[in-house]
């Protein structure tokens, strides 16, 4: 990511975060007055919204830091480690809701319903204000993001949920709608711990990113001319948008190597978004790995 371009997901990290706060501090202080769980529950979203923003800028900019001897792809990886930070929190704060909301399925507390519609229709606007601004002119295979993207999004979704809550409260006085809708804002956050969790544990064991199909990859090397197999490829991620592969590549004797090389690298490149390709062309098959295809040759 060009410095520019880390510039203005910083600046609208910076705006999205103070919306945030904003957002936090209304329902924390509507939740006491209303005595809605609905709306702590969805307070705590906010916080939990508040770290992952907090953490995503982290990761950005120091991701940015230049490499070193010790870190040779220098700090992408901290995105991973912010985001599996994010879904582990997620995963804990929605269990908590969920304990909290059984107590109250057993022993129903009154709710304000009036005020509870009113703070959390405010909270439902902002957190849409706060997803256009972090998702203005892309930038959407960046893990961090996308997990502050995804926790804004849940957020606002809960909010409806908060709001269908307040609507039945004020027009019945049935107060367990806000257990129910504490209970749908918990199942919320554990589907959005799951994603981070699987996307970030993904990265960590160097699996291959789910944007890339392995098997294009192999098409698009070996149908590269002079190629005649590929074997021990591996693909990984240092993190969501840098993408590294290896791979060993027989090539016939008469084919131009330098040729072929700048072919798989110009195609990896364009189709795959893959910047850091290492590539080892062979007469022949070394033994090393995996055979991911072969042509016969007369």
């Amino acid at each position: 990511m060009r410095t520019h371009e880390i510039g203005v997901i910083e600046r609208r990290f910076a705006l999205a975060m103070i919306l945030t706060v904003s957002i936090l501090i209304a329902e924390l202080a509507g939740s006491w007055w209303t005595g809605s769980l609905a709306l702590l529950s969805d307070a705590a979203h906010v916080f939990l919204d508040l770290f992952a923003l907090g953490l995503s800028w982290f990761a950005i900019r120091i991701s940015a830091l230049p490499a070193s001897e010790r870190y040779s792809y220098g700090f992408h990886r901290f995105e991973v480690v912010a985001a599996l930070a994010n879904g582990l929190t997620l995963g804990f704060v929605a269990l908590v809701i969920l304990i909290e909301a059984y107590r109250r399925f057993m022993e129903p507390e009154p709710v304000k319903g009036l005020d509870l519609l009113l703070i959390a229709s405010f909270g439902l606007i902002v957190n849409l204000f706060v997803a256009f601004v972090l998702s203005r002119d892309g930038h959407g295979e960046d893990l961090n993001l996308r997990s502050a993207i995804l926790h804004v999004l849940g957020d606002a979704a809960a909010s409806l949920g908060v709001i269908a809550a307040a609507v039945v409260i004020w027009r019945t006085g049935w107060y367990t709608a806000d257990s129910i809708i504490s209970v749908f804002i918990s199942v919320l956050i554990f589907a959005g711990s799951y994603r981070l969790l699987k996307d970030s544990f993904r990265l960590i064991m160097e699996g291959v990113p789910e944007c890339i199909r392995t098997d294009e990859v192999v098409k698009q090397i070996s149908t590269a001319p002079g190629v005649i197999q590929v074997h021990d490829l591996h693909i990984w991620g240092v993190c969501s948008s840098n993408i590294v592969l290896s791979a060993h590549v027989v090539v016939s004797p008469e084919s131009d190597h330098q040729r072929t090389l700048n072919e798989i690298r110009q195609r990896l490149r364009s189709i795959f978004g893959i910047e850091h390709a290492t590539i080892q062309l062979e007469n022949e098959y070394c033994g090393q790995g995996r055979v991911a295809s072969q042509k016969h040759v007369n």
